[in-house]
């Protein structure tokens, strides 16, 4: 078994990345402190050709060292834009036809093993590293998937969570 070199990858270049079909899933992140997980969502979302990443509150945006760090070029490929509230990311997307889903541990929320995207398309909602989703957000959602977790913690970072949940959604969708 040989490593494969970036160049025998076939990555497709920016400018064929806009023109290509997306996966038909939005990210929102809500409130995230860290600018190097913004930037790790960047670099994810491009992995799976997500449509769109909307940076609602505190949540910081290119350009940034920190996310430039992390993101490593992918603020340029995918699409993202600066909204001041959660919520008007979110009635957008609800008025637009979108199905909203909060990534947090609630009443009534479903494991992701157990959710089956079948209307497309979908947002998720990623919450602020310590405190999460907040009520108010959950309450304008369509629902809440979890991630299941068996260890002593009841969190992953962020970006672990946004790449299992886009890996998961990504794979259900395309089939």
């Amino acid at each position: 078994m040989r490593k494969l070199k970036n160049s025998e990858l076939q990555r497709i270049s920016v400018e064929n990345f806009k023109k290509a079909k997306k996966t038909p899933i939005i990210v929102i992140l809500d409130n995230i402190r860290s600018a190097f997980n913004v930037g790790s969502a960047f670099r994810t979302a491009d992995a799976f050709r997500i449509e769109k990443i909307y940076l609602c509150g505190i949540t910081a945006s290119p350009p940034n060292k920190d996310i430039r760090k992390s993101a490593l070029g992918s603020t340029d490929s995918v699409e993202w834009e600066k909204v001041d509230k959660t919520e008007d990311a979110i009635s957008t997307l609800k008025q637009s036809g979108y199905k909203v889903f909060s990534i947090e541990q609630t009443e009534g929320s479903v494991f992701l093993n157990d959710y089956s995207p079948e209307e497309t398309p979908v947002a998720v909602v990623f919450g602020h590293e310590v405190n999460g989703v907040s009520q108010s957000i959950i309450d304008l959602c369509d629902g809440c998937i979890e991630i299941h977790q068996i260890g002593t913690k009841h969190s992953l970072n962020i970006s672990v969570s946004l790449g299992i949940v886009l890996w998961d959604l990504w794979k259900k969708i395309s089939g």
